[in-house]
């Protein structure tokens, strides 16, 4: 265990940031229907998540337990400040996009890691969100371009993006009640 978290801490933190997305989605409709459009080809969005999933790696290769891996801790903490500004340099398509699958790869570990060994059949809510975002965060760095057409789908009618965001609201409070009384 890396993280040390929770399934009560894990399940409050993911359902009050899918809460406050998916409730920004809903009553600030069209803003963030263009807000959203133009995330996947936003450099300086690009450029803050990419920092972001930077901190986090450079914080797991530091303090991670590597075993037989340990010899090779010192050359991957030179490499990756060296990736990062090569990506920076040379990844200008969908950097925002590549980035947040990144982090979605990095933000599934902690949330299994916490539903681990849990019997409770409410654990799943969490589990299945950690595999939503692996699939998702493969999917967003191999193809950056889904994103940009799942936002185009989602947004293209009032009725659509209402039923997406509504689904996602439902989801994020079924975690938070999960949260708070099961878990």
């Amino acid at each position: 265990m890396i993280y040390h978290l929770s399934l009560k801490l894990a399940g409050l933190v993911t359902g009050i940031l899918l809460l406050a997305y998916s409730g920004a989605a809903l009553f600030k409709g069209t803003p963030m229907r263009t807000t959203l459009a133009r995330f996947p080809r936003s450099r300086s969005a690009g450029i803050a998540l990419l920092v972001a999933d930077l901190i986090w790696c450079f914080w797991l290769l530091a303090t991670m337990e590597m075993g037989e891996f340990s010899k090779f801790r010192k050359p991957l903490l030179i490499v990756l400040p060296i990736a990062f500004f090569l990506v920076l340099t040379f990844v200008n398509e969908f950097l925002a996009v590549r980035a947040l699958g990144v982090l979605c790869l990095l933000a599934a570990e902690p949330l299994l890691d916490a539903a681990f060994l849990r019997y409770e059949p409410a654990r799943l809510l969490v589990t299945v969100f950690a595999y939503v975002l692996v699939v998702a965060g493969l999917f967003w760095v191999a193809t950056p371009y889904v994103l940009r057409d799942q936002i185009n789908w989602t947004s293209r009618t009032p009725e659509r993006w209402r039923l997406f965001h509504g689904a996602t609201l439902l989801f994020a409070i079924a975690m938070l009640a999960c949260a708070l009384t099961i878990y």
